[in-house]
Order: structure tokens, then C-alpha cells, then sequence
């Protein structure tokens, strides 16, 4: 489908106000898709966004004219959430060990870890071609199959190719110096990466259909996480 006319861009950004209707459709649609790619990955169909807000697919495209530009607004927004988090804890905790287990404890209670952007959750390959430990990146699930189970998408769609994503940067940079300050103290394992660590946010936010379990079922498996990134004494 077409690009949308008259003020549109195809980033799903616009350069005039939008009237109130197509505002509140907008928001709508935004918040359809953080709900539906949260509970089943970057997989799903427009159609289920559509059906969620309520409104007709045709409205869905004329604002995001196709999937991969609606997924990059939701996860650049995501990448700006988890980023703003990370610097919060950063400049608000002064121990090391307290501000990466803040952040951990902020993402996963917000429900990040069901919308990290594909271009930052890619793991495997650069081990396996000898990079470095910040470019071992976890993959993203794409839906809940089952009870407890996790499927995962072997890359990322282009339109959220990480060397297009300063945004992604910005979080893996924040994200390494929690990390860093944390080793440096000793209070963490000198194994345990960056992608190990936005491994504990995508795994520590299941989705559920009870909020309370849910909520509960994250804290409980993040205490656990939380414990196994600890070092200990030798």
C-alpha cells in the first residue's frame, strides 16, 4: 500500500497536528501494537493490531504503511524507554550493584522484555565468528507457543537493522557502563555481558493472562536471575 498523502511520512511521523479523531486513532493503534507484539512477538500480523484497536486495517496502513515501519516506532520507543531507564539508575544509585539491579527491576516491571527491539537481541553469531562479548546480543522471542515456552527469531527484519539504529547504540552504551561499573566492583560475575544482562529483561517478563501472577511471576524469576549474575566470594 501507498505511503499515506497530505502531511504524512512513511515513519508513521507527521510535519501538521493531526485532527483529534486520527489522534486518537493513532494512539490507539500505538498502544494495540505495544499490547499485541508484547503477548506475541514482532510476528504478529497487522490485522491483530488492528482488531485490538478497534479500528479497520485500512487505518492501521494509512498512518504505517507497512509492519516494519509500525515495529520500528514501537521499538524505538521501547529502545528510548529502556535507555531513560538505564541512565536513571546510573545517576541515582551510587553503588554499582544497586543500580544495575534497579534497572533490571524497573524494565522488567514496566514489561520491556516483551517489546526489546530485534536489532539488539541477536545471539550466536558473533561468538561464533570470535566478536566481542558486547556484540553477543539474546534473540527475541516471537510469540508464546505454550506454557513456558519461547520461540526465537534468528535476526532482525531490516527495518530495525541495528547499524541503522543509533537508539540502539545509545542503550547498549548506557547498558555496557552499568554493566562495567558493576564487574569493576566485583559485585558481578566477570562472565556476565551486556547481552547477558538484556537476556535476564527478556526472560523476566513473561506474559500472562492474570496481571497478579504475572506481576508476581516476574519478581520472583528476577530474584532468582538476580542471584545468578552475583559473584561470589571464592
Amino acid at each position: 500500500m501507498s505511503a499515506p498523502t497530505g502531511g504524512g511520512r512513511p515513519d508513521g511521523a507527521r510535519t501538521t497536528p493531526l485532527r483529534v479523531d486520527a489522534q486518537r486513532n493513532l494512539e490507539h493503534v500505538l498502544r494495540a501494537a505495544r499490547e499485541v507484539f508484547g503477548e506475541l512477538g514482532y510476528g504478529a500480523p497487522m490485522e491483530d493490531v488492528a482488531r485490538r484497536a478497534r479500528v479497520g486495517v485500512g487505518t492501521v496502513y494509512r498512518r504505517f504503511p507497512s509492519k516494519d515501519v509500525l515495529v520500528r516506532r514501537i521499538a524505538e520507543e521501547e529502545t528510548s524507554r529502556l535507555t531513560d531507564q538505564a541512565r536513571a539508575a546510573l545517576g541515582q544509585e551510587d553503588e554499582p550493584w544497586s543500580a544495575l539491579s534497579r534497572f533490571l527491576r524497573t524494565s522488567v516491571a514496566s514489561g520491556a522484555g516483551r517489546l526489546l527491539p530485534p536489532q539488539v537481541l541477536r545471539v550466536g553469531v558473533a561468538e561464533e565468528h570470535g566478536l566481542p562479548d558486547h556484540a553477543r546480543l539474546p534473540q527475541q522471542r516471537t510469540q508464546v507457543a505454550g506454557a513456558g515456552e519461547l520461540r526465537l527469531v534468528p535476526e532482525a527484519p531490516a527495518a530495525v537493522a541495528a547499524e541503522d539504529d543509533a537508539g540502539a547504540a545509545q542503550l547498549l552504551d548506557v547498558v555496557g557502563q552499568l554493566v562495567d561499573r558493576a564487574r569493576a566492583a566485583g559485585e558481578l560475575r566477570p562472565d556476565v555481558s551486556v547481552s547477558d544482562v538484556l537476556l535476564v529483561i527478556a526472560t523476566a517478563a513473561p506474559s500472562l493472562p492474570d496481571a497478579a501472577q504475572q506481576a508476581a511471576a516476574s519478581a520472583r524469576l528476577l530474584d532468582i536471575l538476580l542471584e545468578g549474575l552475583r559473584s561470589r566470594p571464592a
